[in-house]
């Protein structure tokens, strides 16, 4: 379990994380969300034990990462945002390395090593120079050494970047493996990821947690509103538009569409195609859309 508690961390006068609480059980796929710069990192860089928070508990696995920082590490699986690797090894001899740092030794750590080769999808690539691989097999190499130790916890920052299509699905169903007997934190930018692997999403922005949900609660309100798009030709009274029966509220796009949204069900195009037809409004288009992850995503990270 991932526990954390009023955690805050400092630079100068600005807070990159400002006292977030929340928790991650065994058997949980957390994703965490939120625009660069909003205070992922940082926060698994404290869970970690890599930066110190300025204020606020963290415990992993049941250790405090300020007063027992190494149990921590026993208990930890970590694959930083920018893959930190030995360039100059061996795919097979790096993992055994890792391997030996953990204490693993003997038939266990080559057992182990081939083990995860053949998991993450390495066995063409493990007698290769990590230095001669492309960015997708050092991530999956940098995924391995993650797992080396076969750790209760494992947080992962951008863990399918630079990975082609079939290459995520490929660590997508990694990742759902191991967590179903360990707590998974992993950020991303991929949003049907999340929706895919999480049944649970936390999102951050200027440092602060502004939202801690399951993701069907999220997706259903990314369901929970009907947006209707009206295109016309020139300018509209968009105050007539406000006043029809079930419109909550009435926007100009950047493009210069009318967007009325309304509640979930409802459906207003007949009634805008009738006000337009009365006032005279030329209407060029008109679409029903449903509110995406995306949006809700924008909504609270603005």
């Amino acid at each position: 379990m991932v526990e954390i508690e009023h955690l805050t961390k400092t630079y100068g006068t600005q807070n990159a994380v400002d006292n977030i609480s929340f928790t991650a059980g065994k058997g949980e796929i957390v994703g965490f969300l939120g625009p660069n710069g909003a205070g992922k990192s940082t926060t698994m860089k404290i869970a970690t034990g890599y930066l110190p928070p300025t204020a606020g508990t963290v415990r992993v696995a049941g250790y405090d990462v300020l007063v027992d920082s190494l149990s921590v590490r026993r208990h930890l699986g970590y694959l930083p945002e920018h893959n930190p690797l030995y360039l100059d090894m061996y795919v097979h001899e790096y993992l055994e390395f890792i391997g030996s740092v953990h204490g693993l030794r003997g038939s266990g750590l080559r057992n182990r090593v081939a083990e995860l080769v053949r998991r993450v999808g390495l066995s063409r690539e493990q007698n290769k120079q990590i230095g001669a691989l492309s960015k997708g097999y050092r991530q999956r190499v940098g995924l391995a050494q993650a797992l080396i130790h076969d750790p209760d916890v494992l947080i992962l920052d951008e863990p399918t970047t630079g990975l082609d299509p079939n290459q995520i699905l490929e660590i997508r169903q990694l990742i759902r493996e191991v967590g179903e007997d360990k707590t998974v934190i992993f950020s991303t930018h991929i949003l049907p990821e999340v929706t895919a692997l999480c049944s649970r999403v936390l999102i951050i922005s200027r440092g602060k947690l502004v939202a801690d949900s399951p993701v069907a609660e999220l997706a259903a309100r990314a369901a929970g509103e009907t947006i209707v798009r009206a295109e016309f030709e020139g300018a509209v009274d968009t105050s007539k538009l406000a006043q029809l029966p079930g419109v909550r509220h009435v926007e100009a796009a950047p493009d210069g569409a009318v967007l009325l949204r309304t509640a979930p069900g409802v459906d207003v195009r007949a009634a805008v195609s009738r006000l337009a037809g009365q006032e005279g409004w030329i209407l060029l288009g008109l679409r029903q859309e449903h509110q995406s992850l995306e949006e809700v995503f924008g909504e609270l990270t603005k």
